[in-house]
């Protein structure tokens, strides 16, 4: 009988140290620019990873959600990034690191979570290159190749034989240009000239007049979303390479909702391949840009509120696997293979790379109900990031 007793009280103890356990807070440490210049993506990928909160309940196996944010300003400096989450996995005790808008971020942490065994989540950096520098990264963003490669090989079955690239000249920049001039050039079509720019604020009025002299079909343009988009659209528009013939193709950055109305009218029929666009016809993106019209009444949804979203929904399903269990270890396992139903379509996590594996659109600037919009008119279904291949 004591023997018993003793068993029971051990039993009650263990219960209750397993129940105080799963209610302690689940913090996630988000890693973002909220001022600066890109400030815009910060607010994005917040304003997506709180509206899934807000759809679904802020409580994940029986675990209350914290969201701690830390301004990594400008978002291009490394240090400044791996500074902050430093303080979070140290200070704050985070189970969880999420965010980084830009790649210089990304690389800059990916070996902290290393060091620290903590899930580290990629809600937009694109360099194809960021989930080998931890084996504790998810990525469910995108990766330049993965969005480059499609439109390259649309322009070269669509008459487009001589491309001239523009790129941001850092690491998604450089993935932009190699996949592009790889696929294009596999394809039968010719490069003209390359340029890479600043990645912030730059002159485009020489690299537009270079385009122009060589006269190519199209020009090929990525650059981070936001202002640098409506420089180069403006750009285009003023030094009439349109007049002269040339189209722009693009991945989708150029193309942001955050700037499409600010780019105006001679947006209008530019061509891009991207994963995400806020007119895209399926009922769980209906339903998502209505709840984040209503939530966000002055903001348009765009890739990277979606970014956002769906690594909320990727961190709240692994933790209803794994029973409230955030540890690095059992998190990645749990991750790889994941399938669900984003907003932007099907997409699932690639358990050889912990890539986002999804659709790629093609779309076209048009005015729907006098909105411009990317409306979606082709795509390639389950595309992997060709740069790890």
């Amino acid at each position: 009988m004591k023997l018993t007793k003793t068993l029971t009280a051990a039993v009650f103890a263990l219960g209750a140290a397993l129940s105080a356990q799963a209610a302690e807070p689940l913090k996630i440490g988000l890693v973002l620019p909220m001022t600066g210049p890109f400030a815009a993506y910060g607010k994005q990928i917040e304003h997506g990873v709180k509206l899934y909160l807000e759809r679904n309940g802020d409580t994940v196996a029986g675990r209350k959600v914290e969201l701690i944010v830390k301004d990594d300003a400008p978002g291009t400096a490394g240090d400044v990034s791996k500074r902050l989450a430093q303080e979070l996995v140290v200070k704050d005790n985070v189970d969880i690191l999420a965010g980084f808008c830009l790649t210089p971020s990304a690389f800059a942490v990916a070996p902290l979570a290393t060091e620290a065994k903590k899930p580290m989540i990629i809600m937009n950096a694109a360099t194809s290159a960021i989930t080998t520098k931890s084996n504790y990264i998810v990525r469910t963003s995108m990766t330049l190749p993965q969005i480059t490669a499609p439109i390259a090989t649309w322009a070269a079955k669509n008459g487009i034989k001589k491309v001239f690239t523009v790129v941001a000249d850092y690491g998604p920049g450089h993935d932009a240009e190699g996949q592009f001039k790889k696929t294009f050039l596999a394809a039968g079509g010719e490069i003209t000239g390359e340029v890479r720019v600043p990645v912030r604020n730059p002159d485009f009025a020489p690299y537009l007049q270079k385009v122009k002299d060589t006269k190519p079909d199209a020009v090929f343009i990525f650059v981070p979303a936001g202002e640098a988009g409506i420089g180069f659209m403006k750009g285009f528009q003023e030094r009439g390479l349109a007049q002269a013939g040339i189209k722009v193709i693009a991945t989708g950055d150029l193309l942001d909702e955050e700037v499409l109305d600010a780019i105006g009218d001679p947006a209008l029929g530019v061509i891009s391949s991207f994963h995400y666009s806020e007119a895209h016809k399926s009922p769980e993106n209906l339903a998502y840009v209505a709840a984040y019209t209503k939530a966000y009444p002055k903001d348009r949804p765009n890739f990277m509120s979606a970014g956002g979203y769906d690594g909320m929904h990727l961190i709240a399903e692994v933790l209803k696997k794994t029973g409230g269990d955030a540890s690095g270890d059992k998190f990645i396992e749990a991750a790889k293979g994941m399938k669900w139903t984003s907003p932007r379509g099907p997409v699932s996590i690639d358990p050889a790379t912990r890539d986002i594996v999804q659709t790629v659109y093609i779309r076209k600037v048009t005015k729907v109900g006098g909105k411009l919009q990317n409306v979606e008119f082709d795509q390639v279904n389950e595309f992997k990031d060709p740069g790890k291949q």
